[in-house]
């Protein structure tokens, strides 16, 4: 299985250049059963990274573009009068997908983006008293503009806690660029990737993630991270229990990418960044721009044998 992971890798790498650590990051959160968070500024593909997992994925595909006027039920559904039957007939939204994508998310106001919370967390939503379950897989992709761009609204830390992890795209490297000004828009190629991976094998790929052993030595540092988070006072809060398994549970998925069957502490500092630094803040930073510079104060500080 983990051949047919390479080669999602390098089927999703035609489209998005110079850019597979961060889609193996992508990998590892859809894997581990988790959601992503992407900030970045806008033409750095995320939308194209969102697109083309789907598609070598097999799964079902929705795009939200969420703007300040946005309601609830534009992303949930409603419940509309049928003059036939005389009674309510619920429409689903287009967060009934395997894949959302959710561009822009901090583009939408609080009470907007407080709708996909159930959905993320629980994997079902409520309207009007009923439930309705959603497809599994349930992946959101959320993409967020810096705070900094105007007419933003900033995500409470409740939803944040929500994404697995958040990462960046970044600028591609000259050679990438070159490769992307040489060949045009790379996003023409989507339609003829082809998918690799069936929901079954990627059943069987969750289940084997699950049995990549873990020895204590490694639990030993993840509990000094979370520790060091709680307890130096230049942290305005520390790391949540659901945090610390966050880390544990990627660091699997991340071994297992890596093709081994048991964790070691580089898997857990590649990741301290994508699961951390969204969901730490400096007690002198009210402005939630410091999770990278205390996830480094981590790595520094924090032993990796203790």
């Amino acid at each position: 299985m983990r051949e047919k992971l390479d080669q999602i890798v390098e089927a999703v790498s035609q489209v998005l250049y110079g850019k597979e650590i961060q889609i193996r990051q992508a990998l590892t959160c859809l894997i581990t059963g988790g959601h992503l968070l992407i900030e970045d500024l806008p033409g750095m593909g995320k939308t194209t990274l969102s697109h083309a997992l789907a598609k070598v994925l097999g799964l079902d595909y929705q795009r939200i573009q969420f703007t300040s006027d946005m309601l609830p039920a534009d992303i949930l559904g409603a419940s509309i009068f049928d003059s036939a039957n005389g009674q309510f007939i619920f429409h689903k939204g287009p967060v009934f997908a395997q894949l959302l994508l959710a561009d822009e998310i901090n583009r939408t106001t609080p009470k907007t983006q407080s709708a996909l919370l159930e959905a993320m967390e629980e994997r079902q939503v409520t309207v009007e008293g009923h439930s309705y379950e959603l497809p599994q897989p349930f992946f959101v992709i959320a993409t967020q503009n810096p705070i900094s761009q105007y007419g933003t609204f900033p995500l409470p830390e409740s939803q944040l806690d929500r994404f697995l992890m958040r990462i960046h795209l970044g600028y591609p490297s000259l050679e990438a660029e070159r490769e992307l000004l040489l060949g045009g828009d790379a996003r023409k190629k989507i339609p003829d990737l082809q998918e690799q991976l069936d929901l079954s094998e990627l059943e069987q790929i969750r289940g084997e993630c699950a049995q990549v052993s873990v020895s204590g030595s490694v639990l030993d540092y993840i509990q000094r991270l979370v520790k060091y988070s709680r307890e130096s006072t230049e942290f305005e809060y520390g790391i949540s229990p659901r945090g610390s398994l966050a880390l544990l549970n990627t660091a699997k998925t991340w071994a297992y990418i890596s093709g081994r069957d048991y964790v070691i502490p580089e898997d857990i500092q590649s990741l301290l960044g994508p699961v951390f630094a969204h969901r730490l803040r400096s007690s002198e930073d009210y402005m939630d721009q410091s999770g990278t510079a205390l996830v480094r104060k981590l790595l520094s500080e924090v032993d990796v044998v203790g």
